[in-house]
């Protein structure tokens, strides 16, 4: 069919949503889209995250060229372009599009698009550089890093990828960096208190906010961090002293705990921005100078640190003996396998290994377990929505980016009759995952009934239920059941 007999009906690529856009989630998510910040939506179709934006409590408004052709297009904080480029035929109206959504933005441009990995392949007729679908809408599905490349070149930026198809693109390059490192940060709970020395009891409440900042930072705060830092300093005269009655009511080693897991994080930072162009000094938020400053002495030499780290994972056998040497997470015969809330427990190479697969895609929602291949140089992402829930989880689906080429697969799992089956899940999370006894204990009794001796049978959905079977067991929520005895 010819071109010219195609009259793109653009207005039907709208969605109607029950929820809020995965865009805008993110935002919110993020903190990048708060009570203090206004919204903009760029071709916002229907509304729905319009209003429901402002059923949070934001300032919310926006535009679309059909449905609310007639309201102004206002700048506001957030501007959110979501699955517009992606729609429009005409690449000039496109680009346009882009810049004027950029124009209105006074923080944050919220750039998504279809990547390719979504594209449907049947139906769709070839059209200018995209497709017409059934429904008479266009559709240009990019690669993510095309994406990237396109936002980047119209707007001269760097466009920061949160998930695959979304980006955020920052108009203050401080406040990009802040956000690019908050990927990266460690999440850390303050130490409790073990001898609540009287002294730490009359002034618990002033000294709160400085326990808080040093759990978050992992350091001191200097003048003008700390919100109460008057009443604090006309008590105790500087906050090295302050802290000193902190410690005696806390465990020192948990708080050096805290502060070398932030050295590391900054380290996982900066070693991925050297693919990038490197901020200069004076591009990094002010309490990021202070925390390089603090752990580090010199930007020089924390930047020296973090390539040493980075350009060792080039030689061989780096990654596979950092594999096979770490203390969390599942080793096989050619991967490790650990569960998303351990990755900021991992030693410092491992996790920049993964932010190198990251970078590029920002976060795959819903993953579960990261994959560290010992034999490939890539990463997997795997989801088991029912990982907490189901003793024995199926595997819903899977990304895996391959490090040399940044191709990303993906594959569904979720329609398969006999999905794999996950085993031993306290083996994939920490010791202080809250559900980790529970795991174990499952785990004790399968092993002492003989249930996990057949590893190539039970791998899967089907061949689990046969084992269950012929062992004559039920397992119900996390507790196993023998039949006509019950509970063991």
């Amino acid at each position: 069919m010819s071109e010219s007999y195609v009259e793109i009906e653009r207005h039907r690529a709208a969605i109607f949503r029950i929820d809020l856009s995965r865009p805008v989630r993110l935002a919110i998510e993020w903190s990048i889209l708060n009570k203090d910040t206004t919204f903009f939506d760029y071709g916002c179709g229907y509304g729905g995250d319009v209003d429901r934006v402002a059923n949070l409590g934001y300032t919310s408004a926006g535009w679309d060229p059909y449905y609310f052709p007639d309201r102004d297009r206002i700048p506001a904080d957030i501007v959110n372009l979501g699955y517009i480029l992606n729609v429009i035929e005409d690449t000039e109206e496109r680009r346009q599009a882009l810049l004027e959504a950029w124009s209105l933005a006074r923080k944050v441009l919220i750039v998504a698009a279809q990547v390719l990995i979504n594209a449907p392949s049947r139906n769709l007729i070839p059209y200018g550089d995209g497709v017409v679908t059934r429904h008479n809408t266009f559709q240009k599905y990019y690669q993510q890093e095309e994406l990237k490349k396109y936002i980047d070149e119209t707007l001269n930026v760097d466009a920061v990828p949160v998930a695959l198809g979304i980006y955020f693109v920052f108009q203050d390059e401080a406040e990009k960096e802040a956000y690019k490192a908050l990927r990266f940060f460690s999440k850390t709970s303050t130490p409790r208190v073990r001898i609540p020395t009287k002294r730490f009891e009359d002034y618990q409440d002033m000294l709160q906010p400085l326990m808080d900042f040093y759990t978050k930072r992992g350091r001191l705060p200097v003048k003008g961090e700390l919100e109460n830092e008057q009443e604090l300093l006309k008590e105790f005269g500087n906050f090295r002293r302050a802290f000193a009655v902190v410690l005696q009511a806390t465990d020192e080693e948990e708080w050096d705990a805290i502060a070398y897991r932030r050295s590391l994080d900054i380290q996982v930072y900066l070693a991925l921005t050297h693919f990038e162009s490197r901020p200069s000094w004076h591009k990094l938020a002010p309490e990021m100078r202070h925390d390089i400053k603090a752990f580090f002495g010199s930007y020089e030499e924390a930047c020296e640190v973090a390539d040493a780290k980075l350009f060792s994972l080039g030689k061989p056998g780096v990654v596979k003996a950092a594999c096979e040497k770490s203390k969390i997470g599942k080793r096989t015969r050619g991967a490790l396998y650990v569960h998303v809330s351990a990755l900021c427990e991992m030693d410092a190479l491992l996790r920049i290994y993964e932010g190198c697969a990251s970078r590029t895609i920002g976060r795959v929602d819903d993953a579960t377990l990261i994959k560290f291949d010992t034999e490939k140089s890539q990463i997997s992402y795997l989801l088991y929505p029912e990982f907490d829930t189901d003793p024995h989880p199926a595997l819903k689906a899977s990304v895996v980016i391959d490090l040399k080429t940044l191709y990303i697969t993906h594959r569904d799992y979720a329609n398969r009759a006999n999905p794999p089956i996950l085993h031993r899940k306290e083996t994939f999370v920490t010791p202080n995952y809250y559900l980790y006894e529970e795991f174990s204990q499952l785990t004790k009794k399968e092993v002492e009934l003989g249930l996990l001796k057949d590893k190539s049978n039970i791998g899967t959905r089907d061949g689990w239920a046969k084992c269950l079977a012929e062992h004559g067991v039920e397992i119900r929520g996390h507790r196993v059941y023998q039949l006509g005895i019950g509970e063991v």
